[in-house]
């Protein structure tokens, strides 16, 4: 073969080759991720819309999935009676009718009797102490294991820390005085009162202004200053108990559709259930900022008078609560269950909080 005809074959051989290995690299490459579409979920909630703390820690629950998914999940917040009754929020959540449910779990104790301990219970864990059972001492594994034969994954999103006593038109002075009252509270610490003497009602937040102005019941409890303020209790009542003996650190829930929480991918399953971790931290922050201001205006502005349970009727309360939760955990195997690991770690982790904040905030109101 002569010289030029040999280098003219090479190079149309060369430039074949690349042109294959070109074709060959194309149709090897990926191809280009398709976006994920926007997943709408809807959030129904106990709480009356918007209200101060309780509705807007649930508003603030779907901003932060919204934001942190980078709109990837966009979530609507239905207040109470919306979409759904108050207290059809679990069912609405379990059948998927909605996505997400922003609650008090202790509101289904009637579906499951453990709920109550992922709450609150009277004399029991503070914010603090509650959060730290919930992440650090197994609590929140407990708590999934009792929601989820009703196809529902649970998480903490909230508390309110310490509750106030409660409001009356009638002085605290012995146990005698709560025998036949109509006080609204739900949980264990409707029960303590029941064994008290006393008749608890349960009812969701909006009903109970209109339910002590017409007399339907003599007394009610419902968070603390902040919210209490809102809901006007100081015009129907005239006294302001504290301490709340009934709910110490109150854990505020937001349950998860399961079919569609394991329909997300990694990523955003991560997203929201921190979503939920960042609206916890900042609600019990709220509040502990919001309640000594709103306090002041009900003593100052309204003049209502601020009242401290007398000592022997808080050791008569602890004394009944301890019959009722010890009751309560008996009738139950995932109550005795969950009470038990709770219980091991209030013993474990008040000894430090008495040591440490406990002992700092004595020294500092001397």
């Amino acid at each position: 073969m002569k010289r030029r005809d040999f280098i003219g074959a090479l190079a149309g051989a060369t430039a074949t080759t690349a042109l294959t290995a070109c074709g060959q690299q194309e149709s090897a490459a990926p191809a280009a991720a398709k976006p994920m579409e926007t997943v709408h979920w809807k959030m129904v909630t106990t709480w009356p819309k918007n209200f101060p703390g309780l509705g807007t820690g649930a508003n603030r629950v779907a901003e932060l999935i919204n934001q942190m998914s980078g709109g990837r999940i966009d979530v609507k917040v239905y207040g109470a009676g919306e979409l759904v009754g108050a207290f059809e929020v679990f069912d609405a959540v379990s059948s998927g009718h909605a996505q997400l449910g922003h609650a008090g779990a202790y509101y289904w104790k009637g579906k499951i009797p453990s709920a109550v301990f992922f709450s609150t219970v009277p004399f029991g864990l503070t914010a603090d102490e509650m959060n730290a059972w919930l992440y650090n001492g197994g609590g929140l594994k407990l708590w999934e294991e009792a929601y989820k034969p009703f196809g529902l994954v649970p998480n903490p999103a909230g508390n309110t820390g310490t509750q106030m006593g409660g409001w009356f038109n009638k002085e605290i002075n012995s146990l005698e005085d709560l025998k036949g009252l109509k006080m609204r509270m739900p949980g264990l610490g409707g029960e303590v009162l029941k064994k008290a003497g006393a008749i608890p009602v349960s009812l969701p937040g909006g009903e109970i202004f209109p339910s002590l102005q017409s007399g339907a019941i003599d007394a009610t409890e419902w968070v603390g200053p902040y919210n209490d303020l809102a809901f006007g209790f100081y015009k129907v009542t005239k006294y302001y108990y504290t301490p709340g003996w009934h709910e110490p650190g109150t854990t505020m829930e937001c349950m998860i559709n399961e079919k569609a929480f394991n329909a997300l991918p990694d990523d955003l399953k991560s997203i929201v259930r921190n979503a939920m971790k960042v609206a916890n931290l900042e609600m019990l922050s709220e509040y502990t900022a919001r309640n000594e201001e709103a306090l002041q205006t009900l003593i100052e502005k309204h003049n209502v008078e601020l009242r401290h349970f007398p000592d022997e009727v808080l050791k008569e309360l602890k004394k009944l609560s301890s019959e009722v939760i010890e009751a309560e955990a008996a009738s139950d195997p995932l109550s005795s269950k969950v009470w038990a690991s709770q219980k091991a770690f209030m013993k474990q982790v008040t000894q430090w909080t008495n040591v440490g904040e406990g002992a700092f905030i004595r020294a500092r109101n001397l």
